[in-house]
């Protein structure tokens, strides 16, 4: 019995220390995003946001990172994730403002404020759109964008950032 209970323990440190040394994905979908699967899906496709967040945290297990996901309609909401995220060991942002893209200086704000990597995406490719989505507040301080492969997009930024995050944390160390 002693054996048994070393041994969940042992596995149990272990797996604490890889959650430690995993890296960290911060996912943020903005407004109208919970809407996926029902909205305009001629455009955005019947993918339902949990399904695409399902996908991303087994993809990021597979890959060896750790993916939180999180939705707002509200800017201040998104804004203050953003900087709880500060607080915590956050490795990188991937970000789907949606309509806020286009709009918010508050999360270009907060992004630059938090200092921490991030991605832009978007499931349509906003410049085969509307003039005034070709704006994006965020796309100078993103270190990449990732655009119009639909819901394969988030798990297209989540496989371009690994090799990223690995050579970065290796530089600082």
């Amino acid at each position: 019995m002693a054996k048994r209970a070393e041994s969940a323990s042992a596995a149990s440190r272990e797996g604490a220390r890889t959650a430690e040394a995993a890296l960290h994905v911060l996912v943020i979908h903005g407004a109208n995003l919970n809407l996926l699967g029902e909205r305009e899906p001629e455009i955005y496709g019947r993918t339902r946001l949990a399904d695409i967040d399902r996908s991303l945290i087994e993809l990021g297990r597979e890959l060896g990172l750790v993916v939180e996901t999180f939705q707002s309609n509200s800017e201040s909401a998104i804004v203050e994730r953003l900087h709880e995220a500060r607080r915590q060991s956050i490795d990188v942002v991937l970000i789907n403002p949606g309509s806020y893209t286009h709009t918010s200086v508050a999360i270009r704000d907060a992004l630059l404020a938090v200092k921490i990597p991030v991605v832009e995406i978007h499931m349509s490719n906003v410049y085969r759109r509307e003039p005034f989505r070709h704006h994006s507040t965020i796309a100078d301080i993103a270190a990449g964008r990732i655009m119009g492969f639909g819901a394969e997009s988030y798990l297209l930024a989540l496989r371009a950032v690994r090799g990223v995050l690995k050579s970065t944390r290796a530089d600082r160390h």
